[in-house]
């Protein structure tokens, strides 16, 4: 793949909360952008790096919830992290579970959202963010939300969700609570561990009905890389 020579090199480190939630569709930007690529993965207890070691942190999925810090002890330690991250001018992404957890650092409440939201279900503006189009079809598994974020603008919702994401400080740090990042295989393999979620409701798709929207899966993407673009040009400018 050519390496864009436009982009200066850059360091992303990115979360990973269990093994089936990984980078998805953002590793092939990144590639492409010429990024050199670290990981912790958290469930297998490796340690985070020091922070001046990144340029930008992304914060990725994952079953448990933010609070769960008795069954999941790292979880400490990584808000922590992402604290730092965040008043050290970091690139900060979080997507889902990561999403969440920079909230959470932010001030925001994290609750349980009043529906789960597991499927394919449009999003809409509220106001223009990233180039993003006003209405689009994204990814979800969730069942947690967060509230207001002090100096931060809300700029999604769906009809299941209020707040589906989030800008802060101009959009140095972002958080989407919907995943653009998925590809059929990390659909597949979110059914396989998590499959028992996939209950009655309101807002949860079938699993047979999720695994066939090959055309929202492109569109996905295609969004996700739009959405990494505008992020890039807002926080180099002048570099």
């Amino acid at each position: 793949m050519e390496i864009l020579s436009d982009f200066p090199i850059m360091r992303l480190h990115y979360l990973q909360h269990v093994p089936f939630e990984g980078l998805g569709a953002i590793s092939e930007w990144a590639v492409k952008k010429g990024f050199e690529i670290g990981v912790t993965n958290l469930y297998s207890g490796e340690s985070l790096p020091s922070i001046e070691e990144i340029d930008w942190l992304f914060v990725m999925g994952g079953p448990m919830n933010i609070y769960e810090e008795a069954q999941h002890p790292w979880l400490k330690v990584e808000k922590a992290f992402i604290c730092r991250a965040i008043r050290e001018g970091k690139v900060v992404i979080g997507i889902c579970l990561g999403a969440q957890l920079i909230a959470d650092c932010l001030g925001a409440k994290v609750t349980p959202n009043q529906y789960k939201e597991i499927g394919w279900f449009p999003v809409s503006l509220r106001q223009d963010m990233f180039g993003l189009p006003k209405e689009f079809v994204p990814f979800h598994w969730h069942g947690d939300t967060f509230g207001t974020i002090e100096g931060g603008e809300a700029f999604a919702r769906s009809e299941g969700c209020l707040n589906q994401a989030f800008s802060y400080d101009n959009g140095r740090v972002v958080g989407l609570q919907f995943h653009l990042e998925v590809t059929a295989d990390s659909i597949s393999a979110l059914v396989e561990n998590c499959g028992d979620e996939l209950v009655e409701g309101p807002y949860i798709e079938s699993r047979e009905s999720m695994l066939t929207r090959d055309e929202y899966i492109a569109e996905s993407n295609r969004l996700m890389c739009l959405l990494l673009d505008n992020i890039y040009k807002k926080n180099n400018r002048g570099k």
